[in-house]
């Protein structure tokens, strides 16, 4: 039940986020989301807020504050250590697809494609994507599953799409 309370306020919180966005750039979008601030962290640790507030457009899959805490403990501390940069930045770009991508969109590109589609991130590897019932779910390269949990959390330079778990490059 907490689960479901959790979601819901995130849900809530995101669609009210999502009907300011219009002005704001991905990152803008994050910053004033309680739900990101982990990501938003990691972001700037990463030198990457210049990229992603730029003209884009990107799609970014956004680990909630939650996906980040079901990581092994350290993990995300490590991460954030000024030697884990170039580590960190990798694993967040892999998180970003260049290109506006809706739910529509990448329904219709799934069931197109017999079930599946393969998207090329900017940090080179590919998330396979799905449907489980009207769910899009994202594979990374290691076999994990994330859920889109709130989709087309619209920015000025692209689209968010919030997730539920870390997806991981190989």
């Amino acid at each position: 039940m907490k689960i479901l309370k959790i979601t819901l306020l995130s849900a809530i919180t995101l669609f009210a986020t999502n009907i300011y966005a219009q002005s704001e750039t991905i990152v803008d979008v994050a910053v004033s989301n309680d739900n990101f601030t982990t990501l938003v962290a990691a972001v700037t640790a990463a030198d990457l807020v210049e990229t992603l507030s730029s003209e884009g457009p990107f799609t970014v899959f956004a680990p909630l504050n939650s996906a980040f805490e079901a990581l092994p403990a350290g993990t995300v501390e490590s991460l954030l250590e000024p030697s884990s940069k170039d580590a960190l930045s990798g694993l967040l770009t892999y998180h970003v697809v260049s290109g506006k991508f809706m739910a529509a969109n990448v329904i219709k590109a799934i069931t197109d494609n017999s079930g599946s589609f393969a998207v090329k991130t900017v940090q080179g590897g590919t998330i396979t994507l799905s449907l489980n019932g009207d769910k899009v779910m994202l594979k990374d390269e290691k076999g994990n599953m994330a859920t889109v949990v709130m989709a087309d959390v619209a920015a000025s330079n692209g689209v968010i799409h919030a997730i539920d778990s870390v997806v991981m490059p190989k």
